[in-house]
């Protein structure tokens, strides 16, 4: 009896991770607040025609300009997820290409007419480790960001004991969707 309902747990605890990690909430509650907050008003998103070449380089996300009533643009959005390696699992370079082994959290940033970040929230932590970069006061130091600078952890960026892999990957992704944004507005 205890080895059919371990069994069966084990199936049901795989079947749930599987489901979790299969689709991105791309309009999640808190992009929502976020946005009537920063706009004072509704807004509508419109995803970005992006060139082939260049949507290659987003696998697990989207961009999006911000538009308001007028349908004037004011800015722009990235809702995407970010891969990171379960513990002594792999390092972050390599998992790029992969989702094998890995862990993951969704998370959107705000960007300017100028692709300057104006505000990163993490809204869906599906990691074991590392919850620290969810802090709105750690997330705070990208504010302004413009890609034209490489992040450094413990450089331009601060490291977090405990949450080394999580802020490699958070830091490395802002990087890569910022310069990217640039390519594509050019």
């Amino acid at each position: 009896m205890n080895k059919i309902v371990s069994t069966i747990s084990f199936l049901l605890v795989i079947n749930a991770c599987l489901m979790s990690q299969a689709s991105i909430d791309f309009n999640p509650k808190s992009l929502k607040a976020e946005l009537t907050k920063v706009n004072n008003k509704e807004v509508e998103l419109k995803e970005l025609s992006i060139a082939p070449e260049l949507a290659r380089n987003i696998r697990l996300g989207k961009f999006y300009s911000i538009t308001n009533q007028s349908f004037i643009l004011t800015k722009y959005v990235y809702v995407g997820r970010i891969n990171t390696c379960r513990t002594g699992g792999c390092s972050i370079k390599q998992n790029t290409k992969t989702n094998q082994d890995s862990e993951f959290f969704d998370y959107f940033i705000f960007f300017d007419a100028n692709a300057s970040i104006q505000l990163v929230k993490i809204f869906n932590y599906q990691a074991s480790h590392g919850q620290e970069v969810t802090a709105t006061s750690w997330l705070k130091q990208f504010k302004n960001y413009d890609g034209k600078k490489e992040l450094v952890v413990g450089k331009n960026v601060d490291a977090i004991s405990g949450a080394t892999i999580s802020v490699d990957a958070t830091s490395l992704d802002i990087e890569h969707k910022t310069k990217l944004l640039k390519k594509i507005l050019q």
